[in-house]
C-alpha cells in the first residue's frame, strides 16, 4: 500500500486506513480542564510538545462483498495540510464514483470537508451519505449553538460555516439515520453523543472479529488514560465522557480492536483497563 495507507481485514471485510493529512492545535484546546502540571508531565513522558498537538486525520475505507463504504472524508481541499484521501483511494484501486456509501460520524470540518470540492460539488457522486438525523437538524438549523465548546469564537464560527457550506450541496445524497443501524453487512453505526449532538461510532464485525471506530469520542490517547480530561471540541463534555467510557468498556468486553480518527497513524490498536482509565497499544 502507498505511504499513508494501511490495509487489514476484519474477518472477511477488507479495511484500509487512509491518511488525509493533519493539523496542529493548541494543547489547551484538546485538554481544557486538565491540571497544567499533570498534563505537562504526561506530555513530557511521551516526548510530545507541550504547547501544540499534531493531530492526524485518518479515514477508513471498508470493502464488503457488495459495498464500498468510506467513513469520514477528511478536511479535503479546504486545508493546506489535507486533501489526500481521493489520491489514496485511487492508489488502492477505488475511484470516487465507486464509493457506494459515505458515513459522516459528525459534521466538523475535518470529517466532512473532503465530501465537497471547491466548486461545491459532491466528491463521491454515487454515494449515499449517512449522517445522524440529530446531526443534520443541528447544523442545518438557523443558528447552531456552539457556546459550550472551549474554543475561540472565531473557530466556532468557522466550524458552523464549513458544515453549512458542505451539507447543502450534499442534501440530495443525504440519508439521515436514527439509532443503531446496519448500513452494510457487518457494518453498523451506533449513536455516540457528546462530541456533537448526533456523533456516531461504528462497529465492523465479521467471522468473530470486531473493530470499534470511536470517531471523535476520544481525540488523543491521553483521553483514554484520563477519561475525565475533556476535549474542547465537545459540545457536551459530561455526555462525551459517559459515551467514551461506554464505548471503551464495550471494546474490552467484546475483545475488539479500536480505531480513532485523530490517533497517531495508522490510528488502530487495542485498549485495556488500567486504573481509572484505559491504556492504548497501537497496531493491528
Amino acid at each position: 500500500m502507498p505511504e499513508g495507507s494501511q490495509r487489514f481485514s476484519v474477518g472477511s471485510i477488507r479495511c484500509t486506513v487512509l491518511s488525509d493529512g493533519y493539523a496542529s492545535y493548541p494543547t489547551e484546546w484538546f485538554f481544557p480542564n486538565a491540571d497544567g502540571a499533570e498534563l505537562a508531565d504526561a506530555l513530557e513522558s511521551r516526548r510530545l510538545p507541550a504547547t501544540t498537538v499534531l493531530s492526524p486525520y485518518t479515514c477508513l475505507l471498508i470493502e464488503t462483498s457488495r459495498r464500498v463504504v468510506l467513513v469520514d472524508t477528511g478536511a479535503g481541499e479546504w486545508m493546506s495540510t489535507s486533501g489526500a484521501v481521493v489520491a489514496r483511494l485511487e492508489m488502492a484501486g477505488i475511484r470516487p464514483g465507486d464509493v457506494d456509501a459515505v458515513v459522516l460520524t459528525h459534521a466538523h470540518p475535518d470529517h466532512i470537508g473532503g465530501a465537497v470540492n471547491f466548486r461545491r460539488q459532491a466528491v463521491f457522486p454515487n454515494a449515499c451519505h449517512h449522517l445522524s438525523e440529530l446531526e443534520w437538524e443541528f447544523w442545518t438549523g438557523s443558528r447552531p449553538d456552539l457556546r459550550a465548546l472551549r474554543l475561540p469564537e472565531d473557530v466556532t464560527r468557522a466550524m458552523t460555516a464549513a458544515a453549512q457550506r458542505c451539507l447543502e450541496p450534499l442534501r440530495p445524497q443525504i440519508e439521515p439515520i436514527e439509532g443503531e443501524t446496519e448500513i452494510a453487512p457487518g457494518v453498523r453505526v451506533i449513536p455516540a453523543p457528546g462530541h456533537t449532538r448526533g456523533h456516531l461510532a461504528l462497529v465492523i464485525g465479521s467471522d468473530g472479529e470486531q473493530l470499534l471506530h470511536l470517531g471523535d469520542a476520544a481525540v488523543h490517547p491521553l483521553h483514554l488514560e484520563r477519561p475525565d480530561w475533556e476535549n474542547g471540541f465537545d459540545a457536551d463534555p459530561a455526555c462525551a465522557a459517559v459515551t467514551r467510557r461506554r464505548l471503551l468498556a464495550r471494546a474490552v468486553a467484546g475483545n475488539m480492536r479500536v480505531m480513532a480518527f485523530h490517533f497517531p497513524f495508522p490510528s488502530v490498536g487495542r485498549v485495556e483497563p488500567r486504573g481509572e482509565g484505559w491504556v492504548w497499544t497501537p497496531g493491528w
